[in-house]
């Protein structure tokens, strides 16, 4: 039997199992030779559902190509919470088998039912999941007066939500966690992050957040330029205005990477990820204190999976994966540094280099004149005071080169 005739069903399972499932899903089970999912899934199905019970392995991402080709040729169900292509394994076998091999069944999601019960429309509210990912992740979605689901990971969650909260200036946030949604074992913890003191309940549950700053928290927009304040920083940085200016110029899209080489404090990088929850970005950084410290921003201001890479360009650029645009904010002049981001660029990438040096300047002076682009001159003016008086005092002026590869163009 061709095994790609045999589609794998993808069963949505809700906290009240067997009961809340249509006919549909119930016939697929029932007939199906092999039945995959988690203990908690498995445990749910009643004894007349014959087909060998495989559970998943840890790690599963990686077990899953394998686990197919074990029990190719026979009717697979895969069991999984909810709606299996909202943060479900629907994703990953998508990934593995394509969307042809696969009979997708869904269940109303836990999302779905937390919004039912709360009285919050889908599309207002923001959802991270926290399953298998940081709790970091959910900084990024953090602002005043905004609905937040969390996808929790455990019993353990809602606590260490409320420690988060509290940690980035959230601590008047209303807290409430939904557990076992959608079975007759529902209930609802409530309280605010500052005196959250609910022992761990339920691992089945949503954590439901009403985003209350403190006052004097400090304000993080939606938007590139984010205040110098909110980086932890040794004086390599890329100061609020000149920053807002090149993201500006990187032009950052849904699922695009980033190369940031010569990371400094990874300001560029974090805020190019902050852009889309699936902006990607790697940052190259030569000093490991640099490094580490760059980690921590990414990890404060929402979004951990940002990659770091300690080691001097050009040499730490080999083996990265293709990037959609660079930047370059230090070592300009290291011999094959602007030569190598070029020849990675996908075309229709963006390359953008600032510097403050004349001899950097005139590098990129060299590269306007071969390949065009725009070459500008940023100054920033800071009003201070002068005596009793107010003047302006003038920061170092930025030279800015930006150029789109054209298609086709492979090498400098």
């Amino acid at each position: 039997m061709d095994d790609a005739s045999v589609p794998v069903a993808v069963v949505g399972v809700g906290a009240d199992g067997w009961d809340g499932l249509p006919e549909a899903s119930r016939a697929v089970l029932a007939a199906a030779e092999v039945v995959i999912g988690g203990p908690r899934q498995l445990a749910l199905l009643p004894a007349d559902v014959v087909g060998e019970r495989v559970a998943w392995p840890s790690p599963l991402r990686p077990a899953v190509p394998g686990l197919m080709a074990a029990h190719a040729g026979r009717r697979i169900a895969v069991l999984a919470s909810g709606d299996p292509m909202f943060h479900g394994i629907g994703r990953t076998l998508t990934e593995v088998l394509g969307a042809g091999r696969l009979q997708v069944l869904p269940h109303p999601s836990s999302v779905a039912y937390a919004c039912a019960r709360l009285g919050w429309a889908v599309e207002d509210t923001e959802v991270v999941s926290l399953v298998g990912r940081p709790l970091a992740a959910l900084s990024a979605v953090l602002h005043d007066g905004r609905r937040v689901l969390a996808l929790s990971a455990g019993a353990g969650t809602p606590a260490e939500v409320a420690g988060l909260l509290r940690e980035r200036g959230f601590a008047a946030s209303r807290m409430r966690v939904l557990e076992q949604l959608g079975s007759d074992r529902e209930r609802v913890l409530e309280g605010t992050a500052d005196r959250w003191s609910h022992a761990p309940g339920d691992p089945l549950n949503v954590v439901a957040v009403e985003c209350a700053a403190d006052p004097g928290a400090l304000r993080l927009g939606a938007v590139p330029g984010l205040p110098d304040d909110a980086y932890e920083h040794d004086g390599q940085l890329t100061k609020r205005h000149i920053r807002a200016a090149t993201l500006a110029a990187l032009a950052p899209a849904p699922g695009e990477l980033l190369w940031d080489v010569g990371g400094g404090s990874g300001s560029i990088a974090v805020e190019w990820m902050r852009a889309h929850r699936s902006c990607r970005a790697v940052t190259v950084e030569r000093d490991p204190v640099r490094a580490e410290r760059i980690t921590r921003n990414a990890a404060a201001l929402g979004v951990p999976a940002l990659r770091v890479v300690t080691g001097g360009a050009p040499e730490a650029l080999a083996g990265l994966p293709a990037p959609d645009a660079v930047f370059v904010g230090g070592g300009l002049t290291a011999p094959g540094l602007l030569e190598a981001c070029w020849a990675a660029l996908r075309p229709g990438g963006r390359l953008v280099a600032n510097t403050v040096t004349l001899e950097s300047e005139a590098l990129l002076a060299r590269w306007y004149a071969r390949h065009g682009g725009d070459l500008v001159r940023l100054a920033v003016a800071h009003a201070v005071p002068v005596g009793g008086f107010t003047g302006w005092r003038q920061a170092m002026p930025v030279t800015q080169w930006s150029a789109v590869k054209p298609a086709g163009e492979q090498k400098p």
